[in-house]
């Protein structure tokens, strides 16, 4: 198959309203995401996926699933809701949040169709709830990857129960965590509640707290990474001075944190 022409990449993007991710094209172009994950992959502890059945949850735009198939892996499927109304809304938001967010995000899934299609990628979609994976539905996998997924979960530590059901190996977590309390307590696993219902955000929390929950869903950590941060892409709205200082970790992005 020819790979498309470059003002046919163009117009597919257009038509996405939002992208999520920031997500390399094959004309050299690259998605105007409103995160960009490029710079800080070699932060994030991958194992070796080459010839592997490899797992993306909460896949959003496809990222992650689009880096296990290019890093080897024998095959990748990506799971998230259908649509905005199976995201876990706080209860203010339960009624009105799905179509404010479809309102400036379109429809769930565009941009993970849209890149597919523009990469020729074999990635597998499977519309499915975090909550509602089990072997018996997606079967098992050598390597699962989940990156920004557990803040938008009330129960994150079910979420992960669930995703231990389905991992037989190696299972890579990146998730924001909040830098002051990991400063603050460095060892005491701590997590705040956060406020922010129109972003679908429950917990966030400190960089033990992330650690804890893994080993509380039956993981054992074997690596884990620093606080780093995760840059805005070139289409995230202007955040406020006041925000920045509380996100900043190393540099203008969003704090995360990750381990094998």
């Amino acid at each position: 198959m020819s790979a498309p022409a470059p003002t046919d990449i163009a117009r597919a993007v257009a038509d996405v309203a939002l992208w999520y991710h920031t997500i390399e094209l094959p004309d050299g172009t690259a998605t105007p995401g409103w995160f960009d994950l490029r710079p800080v992959l070699e932060r994030m502890p991958f194992p070796d996926v080459r010839g592997r059945r490899c797992l993306d949850v909460g896949t959003y735009d496809g990222f992650l699933a689009f880096e296990l198939e290019r890093r080897g892996a024998a095959e990748v499927v990506a799971t998230d809701v259908r649509d905005h109304g199976d995201w876990d809304w706080p209860a203010r938001m339960r009624e009105r949040g799905p179509a404010a967010l479809a309102q400036i995000a379109g429809g769930k899934g565009r941009g993970f169709d849209v890149a597919r299609e523009l990469l020729g990628s074999s990635v597998r979609k499977l519309e499915l709830s975090a909550y509602d994976l089990s072997p018996e539905v997606v079967g098992t996998f050598d390597v699962v990857v989940c990156g920004s997924l557990l803040l938008h979960l009330r129960e994150p530590v079910r979420a992960l129960e669930a995703i231990r059901s389905v991992c037989d190996g190696w299972f890579l977590s990146a998730e924001q965590v909040e830098l002051g309390l990991s400063l603050r307590h460095p060892r005491t696993p701590v997590s705040r509640l956060n406020a922010q219902a129109e972003l679908c955000q429950w917990w966030l929390p400190n960089v033990a707290a992330h650690r804890q929950m893994l080993v509380t869903a039956g993981f054992r950590v074997q690596r884990a990474t620093r606080p780093y941060a995760i840059p805005f892409g070139v289409a995230h709205p202007v955040v406020a001075p006041r925000m920045l200082r509380g996100l900043a970790a190393g540099g203008q992005g969003v704090p995360h944190a990750a381990a094998l």
